[in-house]
């Protein structure tokens, strides 16, 4: 905590220049009380303007770090390097705010923002274990502080060090104003509770559930970062069921709310889809601190419910879940503003997430491996991690089996790169090539010939190899040519 605590110094020398009460507010103590691992973000409230003890801040490091300025709220926003004693020199970004209280449009999560006392700025805050704020002497004072000197210091107006101990989340407030002002809060809520491993007294659920539709005023990229957020918590189930007790599920991800229920027709059962889900997402976590995959964890099933059928003889079905899927992950994004990088990835995942399993029924033969490592790519190390968090079987011979065949597959995977080098897979003989060899113009033909050649070396015709990919192609040009339109054929 060294440097920590040269920035502590420099912010308290600020202080006292400035005649301007400063204090550590919010996830540095509540974390601080926890024994957590303290983030290397650091929020300070200041009994004037945040803005210009910023600016004072900025001048006092001679400008080295980068300002960032938010007028309208009186804040701003300080990024510079930790020294090199502490984790390779990374960012930390310091939060410098005004005291104040925030009066909102119904219609609108924009505050009217007027300067207030360091009690009625608490009282603003989303949760009590977030209302707590110690003066930055304190810190400032030695390089490491006791819990115990910290406690005597401590502002907590709302009682936020007993629900710390109680593990409970509560508004400082009445739920029903903290919400209404700010409904984003709801899911943060939910978040913490997963992150944190807390329960959401009762209360404050309740008044979730009742002011769920104001999440409608959210934008869609502030609700996308909450949900990568969730997804980055240790058990991010416990995030997951509390949107679908409170409903909000149902404004957010309908399409994940609709796998809810197990459906009996005489006799005939399916698991729950959407329980099954949770345990999913879970399972990837526990493998993979991927946000984005433990999101294709949660999408993964999501065409299940339109494509559910009772067969005779054979009981619930899904067949091609998987490709309605995948056309619902792309309307998700759309709506919730994902990247197209990340949109093409949960939908990826999404679409080859059965294809494991198959190989496994169907026995695994080089060509079906070839076709996996090549359909999948980069993704193809986080399908199998997925393919293995998607066996939930109460039965433990049943899941050691499929999880062996898993180790069998991979095995598999490894032989066949190592034999046929398809990692970056494509035609050894170049479409260039091609045109020259054949007399072709650029046209369908070349591509035609091109993954002609590829099919054979995944059907393991022929290696992949150059001068087999060569012999092959003139064993087969003519057919093509023949088809080939005359435009496409040089005179």
């Amino acid at each position: 905590m060294n440097s920590l605590n040269r920035i502590f110094k420099q912010v308290e020398s600020v202080s006292q220049k400035t005649k301007t009460p400063a204090y550590v507010v919010g996830g540095f103590i509540r974390d601080f009380l926890l024994g957590r691992e303290l983030k290397k973000d650091i929020d300070f409230v200041v009994v004037g303007s945040g803005l210009e003890f910023a600016k004072q801040f900025d001048e006092l490091l001679r400008q080295t770090g980068s300002l960032v300025e938010f007028p309208d709220f009186d804040t701003a926003r300080y990024i510079m390097k930790l020294d090199n004693d502490t984790e390779h020199g990374e960012d930390i970004v310091l939060e410098f705010a005004g005291a104040r209280t925030e009066k909102y449009d119904p219609g609108s999560r924009k505050p009217k923002v007027e300067q207030t006392t360091l009690e009625e700025d608490l009282a603003r805050r989303d949760f009590t274990v977030n209302a707590m704020a110690v003066p930055v002497a304190v810190f400032a004072s030695a390089a490491s502080i006791t819990l115990a000197k910290l406690k005597k210091e401590i502002k907590d107006p709302f009682e936020g060090q007993k629900d710390l101990k109680n593990k409970i989340l509560r508004t400082p407030l009445d739920p029903n104003k903290t919400f209404i002002d700010d409904p984003l809060r709801m899911m943060r809520a939910m978040r913490f509770a997963a992150q944190l491993d807390f329960a959401i007294d009762a209360k404050t659920l309740e008044s979730i559930h009742a002011n769920r539709e104001r999440l409608k005023i959210i934008s869609a990229e502030r609700i996308q970062e909450e949900l990568f957020k969730m997804m980055a918590c240790p058990k991010p189930s416990i995030a997951l069921v509390l949107m679908w007790q409170t409903h909000v599920m149902d404004l957010v991800l309908p399409e994940v709310s609709k796998l809810e229920g197990v459906e009996d027709v005489y006799g005939h059962q399916h698991k729950d889809n959407l329980v099954h889900t949770f345990k999913v997402v879970d399972n990837v976590a526990q493998r993979s601190q991927k946000s984005l995959l433990r999101l294709a964890g949660l999408f993964h099933d999501i065409g299940k419910p339109a494509t559910k059928k009772l067969m005779p003889k054979i009981g619930w079905t899904f067949h091609q879940h998987e490709h309605v899927g995948k056309k619902m992950v792309y309307g998700i994004c759309r709506r919730l503003r994902f990247s197209k990088h990340d949109t093409d990835y949960l939908a990826k995942l999404v679409r080859w997430h059965m294809q494991p399993i198959s190989l496994m029924d169907d026995g695994i033969t080089d060509s079906a491996v070839r076709r996996l490592v090549v359909n999948l790519g980069e993704e193809l190390e986080d399908l199998l991690i997925l393919g293995r968090s998607d066996i939930t079987s109460g039965n433990p011979y049943k899941k050691e089996k499929r999880l062996k065949n898993y180790d069998h597959l991979e095995r598999k995977i490894v032989e066949v790169l190592e034999k046929d080098k398809l990692k970056a897979f494509q035609s050894p003989v170049r479409g260039e090539e091609i045109m020259k060899l054949a007399g072709l113009r650029p046209g369908p033909t070349v591509g035609e010939i091109k993954e002609a050649i590829e099919e054979a070396i995944l059907d393991g015709v022929i290696p992949n190899d150059y001068e087999a990919a060569k012999t092959y192609f003139f064993t087969i040009k003519d057919k093509y040519l023949n088809n080939a339109s005359d435009w496409e054929k040089t005179k």
